[in-house]
């Protein structure tokens, strides 16, 4: 028997947040057909900011990776949300983009990327596997180091 979503996130002591309202005009995901794509989700932790900066002048790459992770416990809250509380719906997770608060010449962006995408798999399992871009941007809202959204096939 296959180990729930909810039972992988107690095991990796995880808590999901209650999902962010958006903080300007637009809503938080959009559900369309069997699709579920996210708004880019912020490294949040208790409400607050956790990892803010830019990666390579004074937020390291193990701090990145935190700050991913945060995005994509934040990203499953937003799809917790949209699907009524049930993972079950969820089929597949198809794509991340990551965006990288970068100084100049930071080039590791896609190892940042990895603190999401590891974290995704082990909770989702083979249907976590997705196709990600990442991206350097010289900076985010609210001054966040990382920002990531999410497209998912549901059921």
């Amino acid at each position: 028997m296959s180990t729930s979503i909810d039972e992988k996130l107690a095991a990796a002591g995880v808590t999901l947040p209650e999902a962010a309202a958006p903080a300007a005009n637009y809503v938080p995901y959009i559900l369309y057909a069997n699709l579920l794509q996210t708004s880019g989700q912020l490294p949040l932790d208790g409400g607050k900011l956790a990892v803010s900066g830019q990666l390579g002048a004074g937020v390291s790459l193990d701090d990145g990776q935190r700050a991913a992770r945060f995005c994509a416990i934040n990203i499953l809250a937003q799809a917790k949300s949209a699907l009524g509380g049930d993972f079950t719906r969820i089929k597949r997770l198809l794509k991340l983009t990551v965006f990288v608060a970068s100084a100049e010449g930071f080039i590791e962006q896609h190892k940042v990327a990895n603190g999401a995408s590891d974290f995704l798999v082990e909770i989702l399992g083979d249907a976590g596997r997705h196709s990600r871009s990442a991206v350097g941007v010289p900076s985010l809202p609210l001054g966040a180091a990382v920002e990531i959204e999410a497209l998912f096939e549901v059921a």
